[in-house]
């Protein structure tokens, strides 16, 4: 079984009929995603798309059975765009907004930790079960199906990775982008757990980056967990220097364990198959599957 997405997937679009909505709505159902409808409020009642628009997210959990929200609300409003599809019952929840104040998240991640919900990103490329279901904005030409999992923090090291997996002549069981924001509501470690417990993933690509303590985290989990499942880890930002902000809000070194040096140490510690370019992941992958 995938993880999070998959053909039966009953997905809405949060800031349907918007530009940004629009486009990757578009390009989603392109791929095949079972998108059942979408949400901007004041226009329910319309269809966009060949899909019917509804006013709130609730009204959509109602009449299409959505269990799934991919969201494109402008920065203000995407908080409350998460809470209002936890509150309706949805099941997984994933935020491509980029730029939500970080006081608005505090909130919204105290909000729904006692939901039965799974929130990814927000600032995230979103989540794709190739062949399946593409809930994000992510290339869906660059993904095979196949059997190695992806969690990154990258959107574009996420496409770089799957590419390679598949000129290795292997493929991807499902790629998770966990975003670059400060607060984020799947960390490395938990979108890790969910590949490395999955029976049709074999490998785990973890691609992380300079700040936090996510990818030692992780890393940390995994060497407790005793799994045999081999995982192959790269850190981006080794040149960065320290307490500069790189690309994203959450990459900055603060202290010696943020480094990509410090990282890349302990995920080795733990078990983990590190390269030092991510033109190495493909070669890796191929070569601990054997």
């Amino acid at each position: 079984m995938s993880v999070l997405v998959n053909k039966n997937s009953k997905i809405i679009v949060q800031g349907f009929t918007g530009s940004e909505g629009t486009f990757h709505a578009e390009q989603m159902i392109a791929y095949g995603t079972n998108v059942v409808g979408g949400v901007t409020p004041g226009k329910g009642g319309q269809t966009h798309l060949d899909r019917p628009v509804f006013n709130t997210v609730q009204e959509a959990v109602e009449n299409v059975a959505a269990n799934t929200t991919i969201i494109f609300v402008p920065p203000a409003f995407a908080a409350d765009a998460i809470m209002e599809a936890a509150d309706a019952g949805i099941e997984v929840i994933i935020t491509i907004t980029e730029g939500i104040p970080v006081a608005d998240m505090i909130k919204a991640a105290d909000y729904i930790k006692d939901k039965n919900c799974r929130l990814v990103g927000p600032n995230c490329p979103g989540v794709i079960t190739p062949e399946e279901a593409k809930v994000g904005i992510m290339p869906g030409f660059v993904f095979e199906k196949g059997r190695v999992g992806v969690v990154s923090k990258s959107g574009t090291l996420t496409y770089e990775a799957a590419d390679q997996v598949v000129k290795q002549g292997l493929g991807v069981s499902t790629a998770i982008g966990i975003g670059g924001d400060p607060i984020i509501g799947t960390t490395t470690k938990e979108a890790l757990e969910l590949l490395i417990n999955d029976d049709e993933t074999d490998c785990v690509v973890m691609i992380g980056e300079i700040g936090g303590q996510l990818e030692g985290d992780a890393a940390q989990w995994y060497k407790a967990s005793g799994s045999t499942k081999p995982v192959v880890g790269f850190i981006a930002g080794e040149t960065a220097p320290a307490g500069r902000t790189m690309g994203h809000a959450g990459a900055i070194v603060g202290g010696s364990d943020d480094t990509a040096q410090a990282k890349k140490r302990i995920m080795r510690e733990c078990g983990m198959h590190v390269v030092d370019s991510p033109a190495e992941i493909g070669k890796k992958v191929a070569e601990v599957l054997g």
